[in-house]
């Protein structure tokens, strides 16, 4: 299976100041570079009165894919910046926009570096991290009479369950490769010695860092 890694839920913002040059970064989850498209052009769409929208991404377990604009900022002041800190918080499937208000006086390469930098840092403290971990798909059919049972049970030991009552209750939910054995052993005790069977899919959950 995959192995896990740190992204980010929901957005968050923060905004810093160089030399009156204001620097608001955005910070949000993307699951795809079609969804860190929509976010910049999201951003932009707002801000039109800015002078740079520099952006940096990171995608899929391993960051596979890792794309950076500086948007008309000097080579390798904005975008590349931006990027390494994304990877240095070892974050992925998180997109970053830091949109630029000019104040009026030139910043030099390494100003923008760390005003770049520092912007994008900044959204990252105020965000909430979390690990995703990839997890097995395991599907239970059973009557009626003991699927509330079950599913109680699962639930109180932390699994996210979907129940679909039809002819039997089908119980479909994801568990970590370390937990499958624990999990089956209890699916045979309350069920009086029903077996889990094996995955039907795979997936991933999020945890609080």
């Amino acid at each position: 299976m995959p192995a896990a890694y740190r992204t980010i839920t929901g957005e968050a913002v923060a905004e810093i100041e160089a030399k009156r040059s204001v620097f608001r970064a955005t910070l949000a989850r993307a699951g795809s570079e079609e969804q860190a498209r929509a976010l910049i052009e999201r951003v932009r769409s707002a801000h039109r009165d800015a002078r740079h929208h520099c952006t940096a991404m990171v995608i899929g377990p391993q960051g596979r894919l890792q794309r950076t604009n500086d948007d008309g900022e000097p080579a390798g002041t904005a975008g590349s910046p931006m990027l390494e800190v994304l990877r240095g918080e070892d974050l992925s499937d998180v997109v970053a926009v830091v949109t630029r208000w000019f104040g009026g006086t030139l910043l030099g390469t390494g100003g923008l570096v760390r005003a770049y930098s520092d912007a994008v840092r900044a959204a990252v403290a105020g965000a909430q991290v979390v690990r995703r971990e990839p997890v097995e798909i395991y599907q239970l059919a059973l009557p009626h009479a003991v699927a509330g049972r079950v599913e109680h049970e699962l639930r109180s030991r932390g699994l996210d369950l979907r129940v679909d009552y039809g002819e039997q209750a089908v119980l479909r939910f994801g568990v970590g490769v370390e937990e499958a054995d624990g999990v089956a052993a209890l699916v045979a005790q309350v069920t009086g010695g029903g077996v889990l069977g094996d995955p039907v899919d795979c997936g991933w959950t999020d945890h609080p860092v």
